[in-house]
């Protein structure tokens, strides 16, 4: 089968082409760029804007999109002028069901018509998410029109991604305090149920649809069976580096009124999304890994990384600190980490 991967390289596209390369399908990875396309992929490259070059009279039996942020984005794509995309991926986000005004979570495949908030205040971090869940609620749009009119589609939403050479360096943010040996500020508890999906089962996914899976519905959840919390991937990965640091939790209120910005703890909050994967499991009969499965190779890989880009909320990590010292002052029975068996 001819694939082509718009976005093959980073998180979730890299993994795919070597699973798809893996499985003997014939993989066309365009990219801004050829650096970390994999070796056996052909390689184009475009930025979004230019698309005509490089697609115009080319001719795929699926297509899956990692970079399709709004409807513009699609269009841009299934209209260039004798392109023929095949089966149309669109790789979409949990974030479609965190605008909504109601939300109740775990979150089911309808629950992405849903109503949307209002849009927040501007230079708020409320409103870069909101227009990115926004973005791909139009972007979804586009998918379904598109399909309306006859195209082969498909959206897959996925939670927070968790794998190796993740550029956004969320999971580093914890990795790299805990390394450091001081406690950690938890949010609120850190108590809250979270979804994640690993890189490598939506790979896995796509080479079965690949394969010729049937998939039913028009979009599916893809995400871990289970729910965890931010304690818990806290204690497991200090399991892991074989570290014992002491937990603080903090109401996200009284950071801000403090001015310790939250960001330093990215899977806090409200937008970090809980899929329901059972229609997938039901429709598809595809289940993805369960957290202590892959966790554990995805730490190593971020230990393993040369020269490691810092978490850029690092660099208040002296707030956090004085923050954890004051606490401690009060209140010195806060325990360390209980030892666990990685």
């Amino acid at each position: 089968m001819r694939i082509l991967l718009l976005g093959g390289s980073g998180l979730l596209g890299a993994p795919t082409a070597r699973a798809l390369l893996a499985a003997g399908h014939a993989v066309t990875v365009l990219t801004r760029g050829r650096r970390g396309v994999s070796v056996g992929a052909e390689a184009l490259v475009a930025d979004r804007d230019a698309l005509h070059a490089a697609l115009r009279g080319r001719r795929f039996d699926l297509t899956v999109d990692f970079l399709a942020y709004t409807a513009p984005d699609v269009a841009r794509v299934l209209d260039v002028p004798t392109f023929e995309p095949g089966r149309y991926v669109m790789i979409s986000t949990g974030q479609v069901y965190l605008v909504a005004a109601d939300r109740r979570p775990p979150f089911r495949e309808e629950d992405a018509e849903k109503p949307a908030i209002p849009e927040p205040p501007t230079d708020t971090r409320d409103h870069a998410n909101w227009v990115y869940g926004m973005g791909k609620r139009g972007a979804e749009a586009e998918v379904r029109r598109r399909r309306g009119a006859g195209l082969d589609t498909l959206i897959l939403r996925l939670p927070v991604v968790q794998g190796a050479h993740d550029a956004s360096r969320r999971l580093w943010a914890y990795l790299q305090r805990l390394l450091d040996g001081g406690p950690l500020l938890l949010p609120d508890g850190g108590d809250a149920p979270l979804r994640y999906v690993w890189a490598e089962d939506v790979a896995r996914l796509l080479v079965q649809i690949a394969s010729g899976a049937a998939t039913p519905s028009s979009a599916y959840n893809v995400a871990m069976p289970e729910e965890t919390t931010l304690r818990a991937l806290v204690a497991r990965a200090a399991a892991l580096l074989d570290v014992r640091p002491r937990l603080i939790s903090v109401p996200t209120e009284a950071l801000i009124a403090a001015g310790i910005d939250p960001c330093f703890s990215p899977f806090s909050g409200r937008w970090c999304s809980r899929p329901d994967p059972a229609r997938l499991a039901a429709e598809v009969g595809f289940v993805c890994a369960p957290f202590d499965e892959w966790f554990p190779d995805v730490v190593r890989a971020h230990l393993a990384e040369p020269n490691p880009s810092p978490d850029i909320g690092y660099v208040h990590r002296a707030a956090e600190l004085a923050w954890a010292a004051m606490t401690l002052a009060r209140d010195p029975s806060i325990p360390p980490i209980a030892p666990s068996r990685p």
